[in-house]
């Protein structure tokens, strides 16, 4: 089985939901790149932004949106963070801060300090596939495990769907 790292192996373990750990070649953790190697559907994959405050107090929040919808950073992350600015943090910050790669990102074991907002679409999933925590492993768990992480919220539109272009 993968190398999950131990803390979100307990997570899982400890949890009365199903899960399933999944090998991930580290050269294909990238979300769009994961989905079309592994046959995963977009609107089951699940992202951990990191976002934080540019201006003012630095503050950080996590965010769970679906791969198929875009974070609204501008208007309601940024409004929630209680910034004038807002922007994702960069791999060296989201390393720092979580101990994990991007593209591994999960939202299981983050710091019990940290905000984890989640967009209400990914509860409406039956499961969703998230980060492992690092990019040789992808998690398939139910979205309810979410709400068991400390600071977690659901968030009414805190993605927005991406338009999809005729091609």
């Amino acid at each position: 089985m993968t190398d999950t790292l131990p803390e979100i192996r307990a997570i899982l373990e400890a949890s009365p939901y199903a899960f399933e750990v999944m090998d991930c070649d580290p050269e294909l953790a990238d979300t769009a790149v994961f989905c079309a190697r592994y046959g995963k559907a977009p609107e089951d994959s699940a992202n951990t932004i990191l976002i934080r405050s540019k201006t003012g107090e630095l503050k950080y929040a996590a965010c769970i949106v679906l791969a198929t919808h875009r974070l609204d950073v501008n208007k309601v992350a940024r409004k929630k963070l209680g910034a004038r600015k807002v922007s994702f943090a960069g791999a060296e910050e989201t390393r720092d801060l979580t101990g994990m790669e991007i593209g591994g990102v999960t939202a299981l074991g983050l710091p019990s300090d940290l905000p984890l907002w989640i967009d209400a679409d990914v509860m409406a999933r039956r499961e969703i596939i998230l980060g492992g925590g690092n990019r040789s492993s992808k998690l398939i768990v139910d979205p309810k495990l979410l709400l068991d992480q400390p600071l977690a919220e659901v968030v009414e539109g805190l993605a927005n769907p991406i338009e999809k272009t005729a091609s």
